[in-house]
């Protein structure tokens, strides 16, 4: 995650002192795990990472199982765990875990695509201490719809944002770019403002489960820029109004590079800050400081990346697991700058960036190690002498 408003402002957002505390390391970081606490989900995202469906899977972690992983997950030092899905609200004993897991000291987080989010369950989330809530919008009434696979599904889903909203409870909006609904994004930020919306992340698309089949799907690169260009400007309208937002950009790292060259040619002194807290950051986490758990209990390096699984926490404890560098896909993601190849293998900041999406480069080039083709940087950016 790039906090557009710490890059841009040095307002803090959630989650800042994980990704912008110096001296950190890919073998001394703790990852947040996402843990898709089942795959059932009432709705069909087009774009599903998880090819969730309404049905029952077959498999998935026990209560006895997931509070073993959670204690597994205390005593290696994670900070958060995230429950996902599929639709974690469908999880029966979705709460009873996140009141476990707050007793080992973990903070938690739900992310849902908020359509049974009534004012009742409004209240037992907000009674739950879960830090916050990220509700997932793709568009504007049928737009949103049509993504979602439901009819109605926008109405209901900024119904549940409003509930959570009226009982103080922080929550976020998630957004995945796409070219089909680019044209909302100005909405989006007028429903953040009207709705009284803490929070919003703008996704980058990527390639996995039914994302996969979208690869034209994303936006072209001179139209990412203008995208990224309206976000950074609503976002210096928002401070310069006195309006507390949390806006951060999610799944690529060309956001953070873009915006330090684009700020840089206007204010080399600020752009120094921003690249001594990309320095800090140090790019793609998948593998090093975000982890994922399936439903069924096997582990990969970011929840997009389901191809590859380290083990399984019925087997083994998490951070045995996580800390196996004898697996070689884990053992590259942890130092993975001298696998890299393409445009990202001499790129000026390989470093930073750590090369940004490898289930992406895994997608389109069936190479684990190509470039990101998702990386909207020129040549020149990235560096003059990069002819690969």
């Amino acid at each position: 995650m790039i906090s557009i408003t710490k890059l841009l402002c040095d307002l803090p957002s959630y989650g800042d002192e994980l990704r912008y505390r110096k001296g950190m390391n890919s073998l001394s970081r703790r990852p947040i795990v996402v843990w898709n606490c089942t795959r059932k989900c009432n709705l069909a995202c087009i774009h599903c990472y998880s090819n969730s469906a309404n049905q029952d899977y077959q498999g998935e972690l026990t209560t006895g199982e997931a509070k073993k992983m959670i204690l597994d997950l205390e005593e290696f030092g994670v900070p958060v765990l995230l429950f996902s899905g599929g639709e974690p609200l469908l999880r029966k004993d979705l709460f009873e875990l996140n009141d476990f897991a707050h007793r080992r000291r973990l903070r938690t987080v739900i992310s849902t695509n908020g359509t049974l989010i009534t004012p009742e369950m409004a209240r037992k989330i907000k009674k739950s201490d879960i830090d916050y809530v990220g509700v997932s919008l793709d568009g504007i009434n049928e737009r949103n719809d049509k993504f979602r696979g439901k009819k109605g599904a926008f109405k209901l889903a900024l119904a549940g944002i409003r509930n959570l909203v009226e009982v103080r409870q922080k929550v976020g909006l998630r957004f995945t770019i796409t070219r089909h609904n680019y044209p909302d994004i100005k909405d989006i930020f007028r429903l953040v403002e009207d709705e009284a919306i803490n929070r919003v992340c703008f996704y980058h698309l990527v390639y996995s489960g039914r994302g996969a089949q979208m690869t034209e799907d994303d936006l072209p690169r001179q139209q990412m820029r203008e995208c990224i260009d309206s976000i950074c400007s609503w976002v210096v309208s928002l401070n310069k109004r006195g309006m507390k937002k949390e806006v951060l950009t999610v799944d690529n790292h060309a956001d953070a590079f873009y915006l330090y060259l684009q700020t840089k040619a206007k204010d080399p002194g600020k752009a120094k800050d921003i690249l001594e807290l990309l320095k800090y950051n140090k790019g793609n986490a998948s593998g090093i400081a975000i982890a994922n758990v399936d439903n069924q209990g096997f582990v990969h390096a970011d929840q997009f990346w389901q191809a590859h699984t380290f083990g399984n926490v019925r087997q083994r404890k998490f951070g045995q697991i996580w800390m196996d560098t004898t697996d070689p896909v884990m053992a590259g993601l942890k130092n993975r700058a001298k696998l890299i190849k393409g445009r990202c293998s001499c790129c000026n900041f390989l470093e930073l960036c750590n090369a940004n999406f490898r289930a992406r480069a895994e997608a389109v080039y069936q190479d684990m190690w190509q470039q990101d083709p998702a990386c909207y940087l020129t040549d020149e950016e990235i560096g003059v002498d990069c002819k690969v």
